[in-house]
């Protein structure tokens, strides 16, 4: 199959008439999943702590270390949260924080360490590109070093969170404080090397061209014609509410559902070697989310127990294990419960 270029992604997002890509994204969504399964986890997003230095203009959720809403979670706080979604059958946390100033090595390891021995069953889907990479700066040890520790204490894998666009000129406009696209590139790079899988994600809706957008699709396939450790690929709409972005840049359109799915489907076709393309249901609402599956995407993500972060940006969709079935069965596929890795657990 000859591969998209990025003249030809770009030439879809502009001028494809938005039934034409779905039909197309839904096409090589069967060749990639051509028994109809649709999936999700269950699972819980857990923020072990809010405090962060990078100040992230787009994010409403962190804060400063002398705030008095500021906390990290205790072990007994975590195990609360862990046991109720044991409760429900979870198999997942998405286990992730600000990038907190003080915390080092010692600190990861002993988190990770406690939840793995006392809850083996779980998967510890956890830290962000930029937290791996301030771990090892503030510890004074390298990268490779703090994956290595922290997957022989039960690390199993990455999220993609922190990439946002993956393009220079637009992270010194949102978030000037965060590290390059290209340590974001090189920390997953890292972890596949060292067989932790991971996710890519994309937040696309502030400043970015749409060639800047093909980039960020560009960088990814790249990476993962090298080393095949993009499980899956998630994009979401930005968020706005109480964050300082909105404030500086007085208005913005907030993305339109149209430009969300026609995103979503130039994805399914431009990434021919990430397996998985996950619905944002949570920014985008159950029923854009429910149309995004005839858009290319092929899995609805978590039924998100707990969502701190773009819920503090004004997105508060939640939905049961019930509701997603239901959603998926409605458009004639078959819904599936899934783990970290893709395998499905249970059919309904």
């Amino acid at each position: 199959m000859k591969r998209m270029t990025s003249e030809e992604a770009l030439k879809l997002i502009r001028e494809a008439d938005l039934k034409e890509l779905g039909k197309m994204a839904s096409a090589r969504k069967k060749e990639l999943h051509p028994k109809g399964i649709t999936t999700f986890i269950i699972d819980r997003n857990i923020n072990y702590t809010n405090v962060c230095w990078v100040d992230c203009k787009f994010c409403a959720f962190y804060r400063h270390a002398k705030d008095d809403d500021a906390y990290i979670l205790s072990h007994e706080e975590i195990d609360q949260k862990i046991d109720e979604l044991v409760a429900i059958g979870g198999t997942q946390i998405l286990f992730q924080g600000g990038v907190h100033p003080k915390l080092k090595i010692d600190f990861y390891e002993e988190l990770v360490g406690h939840i793995h021995e006392k809850y083996p069953q779980i998967t510890i889907h956890a830290f962000s590109a930029i937290e791996l990479d301030y771990i090892a700066k503030v510890s004074k040890i390298s990268l490779k070093e703090v994956l290595e520790r922290l997957k022989a204490k039960g690390l199993s894998s990455i999220p993609g969170a922190g990439a946002e666009i993956l393009s220079d000129r637009v992270r010194d406009i949102i978030a000037p404080k965060k590290h390059d696209s290209s340590v974001w590139i090189d920390v997953h790079r890292q972890a596949h090397q060292l067989g932790i899988k991971s996710t890519a994600t994309m937040m696309f809706g502030t400043v970015e061209t749409d060639e800047e957008i093909v980039e960020h699709w560009n960088l990814v396939r790249q990476l993962q014609d090298e080393t095949g450790g993009f499980r899956a690929f998630i994009m979401w709409s930005f968020q706005g509410q109480n964050t300082q972005l909105l404030e500086e840049m007085g208005t913005m359109d907030k993305p339109s559902s149209n430009r969300y799915l026609r995103l979503l489907a130039v994805s399914r076709l431009f990434l021919d070697n990430v397996p998985n393309i996950q619905s944002s249901w949570v920014t985008q609402g159950p029923y854009i989310g429910q149309m995004a599956l005839k858009f290319g995407a092929n899995d609805l993500g978590s039924t998100m127990m707990e969502e701190n972060v773009v819920r503090s940006a004004g997105a508060g969709f939640t939905m049961a294990k019930d509701e997603m079935i239901h959603l998926i069965n409605d458009i004639g596929e078959t819904a599936a419960v899934r783990n970290t890795a893709y395998d499905t657990l249970e059919i309904f």
